[in-house]
């Protein structure tokens, strides 16, 4: 049995998904990347081993998020996408003919608009935290209430109280504001829910026509508050995929599927999770752009180098490695 592996390396989480040859899920893994991508990658990687019989065999390897490049050296990724690919891959699988996608994560939202199966346009949110999920976990924790229970509750509100939400600042000073004169906690969740998803449509979603079918995912689609929130305001229905927290993995599982089809993987097995793997850097003086070289070591020894504009250390490595 042929599996194919897919890795999304974020700054709060790092999912893996493995699917099988006609595409369905076999196993998948949410992990908090706790700013030590390498090691959970590897811990990833382990449980994923732990989880397959052992008569699956990885066929290929795909990477994504924003340590793409980094998961792909350590693991011998057979195709390396940015996010806006796998997560439109993902959805269009999941939800034939989708048109719009509502992408919130830990740190960071984007927006996807997709027409007859094609990227169109995109955006991601710039220097606003509102919405995403580590300001709502913040919120949560202020309100002395578990996240899990932040959409629920929200659910259960009768007017939904007016917050401020241009952004996280002024959200979270107005949501104290309420407090303080007495509203009661369903409807502050619903009204930070609605000041959120205002802010979203009119930063991240400004000037975007948005269509449905509508799919919402990330970590904050778990949030039936904030799904809720996107119905009333855009007035179409929401769709929540079953595995809207690793779409980002899911994507680049279905293009690793695409790239190598049964084809010789670089994969470099499970081992990967055993051996030792370090990243530094450095800054390049060979020129006035002072470039930051980003170098990933396996055993000692470099095996990749990025961030040099011009090439001098990435190309060189790369004509060594041809040479040897």
């Amino acid at each position: 049995m042929y599996g194919y592996l897919g890795i999304d390396v974020g700054s709060v989480s790092t999912n893996l998904v493995l699917i099988g040859e006609d595409g369905t899920v076999k196993q998948s893994f949410y992990l908090r990347t706790r700013g030590r991508p390498i090691e959970v990658v590897q811990q990833g990687l382990k449980q994923m081993q732990a989880a397959l019989p052992d008569k699956v065999k990885v066929a290929g390897v795909g990477t994504t998020g924003s340590g793409r490049h980094l998961a792909g050296v350590i693991t011998g990724a057979d195709i390396i996408k940015n996010e806006i690919t796998t997560h439109a891959i993902a959805a269009s699988n999941v939800e034939p003919g989708v048109q719009t996608i509502l992408e919130i994560g830990g740190q960071d939202s984007k927006i996807i608009i997709l027409r007859n199966g094609v990227v169109a346009d995109f955006a991601m949110n710039t220097v606003c935290a509102a919405g995403t999920g580590s300001f709502l976990d913040q919120q949560a924790s202020r309100l002395n209430i578990k996240i899990e229970e932040f959409g629920p509750l929200a659910l259960q509100t009768t007017v939904p109280v007016r917050i401020a939400g241009r952004c996280a600042v002024f959200a979270e000073s107005d949501m104290i504001h309420k407090q303080q004169m007495g509203y009661n906690v369903p409807d502050i969740l619903a009204g930070l829910c609605e000041a959120l998803v205002r802010n979203y449509l009119n930063n991240v979603g400004k000037g975007k026509e948005i269509l449905p079918p509508i799919v919402f995912q990330g970590g904050v689609a778990a949030n039936a508050g904030m799904k809720t929130a996107f119905e009333k305001a855009l007035g179409y229905t929401v769709h929540v995929p079953p595995y809207y927290n690793v779409m980002g993995a899911l994507g680049a599982a279905m293009l690793a599927r695409e790239a190598t089809n049964r084809k010789s993987t670089r994969f470099k097995g499970f081992e990967v999770a055993e051996m030792d793997f370090k990243a530094g850097g450095f800054a390049c003086d060979g020129c006035p752009n002072v470039c930051e070289v980003v170098e990933i070591l396996e055993s000692g020894k470099v095996i990749a180098r990025w961030g040099d504009r011009c090439g001098r250390w990435s190309n060189a490595l790369a004509r060594h490695e041809k040479i040897s």
